[in-house]
């Protein structure tokens, strides 16, 4: 019989995240998959964009469901008890349940995240590690799977969640399939850690000026010894205070502010690898390569290809 999938349409629920799940689940051309979509209380669902969906069924329709997933909605309040219940159930019966974007947050709220690791968008991966410490969150993927639970990060990310699930459920080439009729990759380089947007170089105040003139000197070779002396402080001091108000060692903040800078050229300038490893003082364009791929899990070819402003 098909694999049926439900979504479950919370209030103010992202309509792309639920046109997504719909697309990869719901198209005609998939008779090995059925689609419907549910909401808490069976009626009409308003959108974040400000319009509502109807046909919706109620809560029961997630009794006959191998599969829920549960869309991105705003604000994501936590949901009503009935709807937390009915998702712990359908687990308890070996239903598989997952989440796009924000709909994370539903689903830790029935605990079935708890103890595991989980992401959501990027943006919003700080509430929900406060409001869920039980969850490791992990703000830098596309999309995290633990077999009967899975989460995806932000909005295109559940692309990607649903294209895996498909590749579970029937293999590589039905997930090819329907890759190629929603014009996406099957697979996508690296995680959702490229798409944060660099920010600029924190300020604390006890460090604001040291701070602001590392990240105008970062082509020279810097030592902690050099920052001592910029900040009138033994090295053992500055080490200490700069962990104390960062969270990090000066040469673990400085690497990072470089991987920055360059991330910045890469969007914004057509300097070639080399050149801008020595503007970054990342030395070598292998250095460079080998501090962006950690840190988002892209080569700089393909960062550039992404995120370069023309």
């Amino acid at each position: 019989m098909p694999h049926h999938v439900v979504a479950l349409a919370l209030p103010g629920v992202v309509a792309f995240d639920l046109s997504t799940v719909a697309q990869v689940f719901g198209h005609p051309a998939e008779e090995e998959y059925t689609f419907a979509v549910a909401a808490p209380d069976g009626d009409d669902v308003m959108t974040s964009s400000g319009f509502s969906i109807g046909a919706v069924h109620d809560l029961d329709a997630l009794a006959h469901a191998r599969t829920v997933i549960i869309p991105g909605y705003r604000p994501h309040h936590r949901p009503h008890d009935d709807t937390l219940r009915v998702l712990r159930n359908a687990y308890q019966r070996g239903t598989r349940v997952a989440s796009v974007c924000t709909g994370a947050f539903a689903l830790a709220a029935t605990g079935l995240l708890d103890g595991l690791t989980a992401t959501t968008h990027w943006q919003d991966a700080g509430e929900l590690q406060r409001l869920y410490p039980e969850i490791t969150v992990q703000p830098d993927v596309l999309y995290v799977d633990h077999g009967q639970v899975a989460t995806s990060a932000g909005v295109a990310a559940g692309i990607d969640l649903c294209l895996h699930l498909v590749r579970r459920d029937l293999g590589e080439r039905v997930a090819a399939r329907i890759a190629r009729r929603m014009v996406v990759p099957p697979h996508r380089a690296g995680g959702q850690a490229q798409y944060i947007e660099p920010a600029a170089a924190p300020t604390t105040h006890g460090f604001a000026e040291l701070t602001d003139w590392i990240v105008d000197h970062l082509e020279q070779r810097l030592s902690v010894a050099d920052l001592a002396r910029h900040a009138h402080l033994s090295e053992r001091q500055l080490a200490r205070r700069f962990v104390a108000e960062t969270g990090q060692t000066p040469l673990q903040w400085i690497l990072h502010q470089r991987v920055l800078a360059a991330r910045r050229l890469l969007e914004n300038s057509s300097l070639p690898m080399d050149v801008i490893a020595q503007r970054t003082g990342l030395g070598t364009a292998s250095t460079l390569r080998r501090h962006l791929r950690r840190e988002t899990d892209v080569t700089p070819t393909n960062y550039r290809r992404t995120f370069r402003a023309d």
